[in-house]
């Protein structure tokens, strides 16, 4: 089995220093239970668990959290299906590789931007997407197989959970032949992802240490447990993922689980994996240990690299 002890013990060396710098930084006799952090045993005193602490630290109450929490950022899906889902396996074939038939006319242009509404009354005006363009990230099939027909759109709204909690959004309605309730694609885009004010790991980390998250895939309803996908390789047993939690964040740690000997430069590929939490999720940003960044949801993955 491969080991990577060289580049382990670098890790552990710049995650000392960063933690001992953001000990000074705070203060004497500031400590990570005296700010809320709950430090589940299955990381304490690891490399993954000091990176969550210094990722935490950096972004619990930084300019980038709270631009974060005045943002639209979905933590559920963008796209959804007719009332009672899609009939016959043909129609499940067709949405599983992207294929729609276009036999009606699109809108054309539209006023430049919609608004945001959250249930608390708070909104965010951000820019529409064009008919246009909402409809061909639906349509991204080449060559014949079964289709689904869309006739027909017009403008609406969707109901779509965010970081900040459920929001109507605008809405292209896409009229599917033979179905009574319309295909549902919102029609604005996330909000920009803030600066991180922490530093990414360089990709020289292995991965039985700390790994690139692929994606957020789901949140339960209860806001107790979430989806991600993780990235691993052809030679190794699995992904598994670890959260460090506190009271303005929840910082997952990926890694995988065993390899073989000899290198390894398959594409990274992706898992999903669920990870229960000791308390509901609410408002807490969900953040990547790797990348210091904010775990994106399905439209926003990270860039899967080859590994050596």
């Amino acid at each position: 089995m491969r080991t990577h002890v060289t580049r382990t013990l670098r890790l552990l060396t710049v995650l000392a220093v960063g933690a001992a710098s953001a000990g000074a930084a705070a203060g004497c006799g500031t400590t990570g239970a005296d700010r809320g952090v709950a430090q589940p045993r299955s990381i304490e005193s690891t490399p993954q668990g000091t990176r969550a602490r210094q990722v935490a630290d950096a972004w619990d109450g930084s300019k980038a959290a709270q631009e974060w929490h005045k943002g639209f950022y979905p933590l559920g899906e963008v796209v959804q299906l007719p009332e009672g889902g899609l009939r016959g396996e043909a129609d499940k074939r067709a949405w599983d590789i992207g294929n729609l038939d276009l036999t009606g006319k699109l809108p054309g242009a539209e006023p430049g931007s919609g608004r945001v509404t959250w249930e608390s009354g708070s909104s965010l005006t951000a820019p529409l997407l064009q008919a246009e363009q909402a409809y061909r990230t639906l349509d991204h099939a080449e060559g014949p197989g079964p289709a689904l027909t869309v006739t027909a759109a017009r403008l609406g709204d969707m109901k779509v959970a965010t970081s900040r909690g459920p929001a109507t959004v605008p809405a292209w309605l896409f009229t599917l032949d033979g179905y009574d309730s319309p295909l549902k694609r919102a029609a604005v885009s996330p909000s920009r992802l803030p600066a991180s004010p922490i530093e990414p790991l360089g990709q020289d980390v292995p991965t039985d240490v700390l790994a690139p998250l692929g994606g957020l895939a789901e949140t339960a309803q209860d806001g107790r447990s979430l989806t991600v996908v993780a990235t691993h390789g052809s030679c190794d047993d699995g992904p598994t993922v670890q959260a460090l939690e506190t009271n303005g964040s929840v910082v997952l740690s990926a890694s995988t689980t065993g390899s073989d000997d000899g290198p390894c430069t398959s594409e990274l590929r992706g898992e999903k994996v669920p990870v229960k939490l000791d308390r509901p999720l609410g408002e807490r940003i969900v953040l990547d240990a790797f990348t210091g960044r904010p775990v994106p949801y399905g439209e926003w993955p990270v860039t899967a690299q080859s590994r050596s």
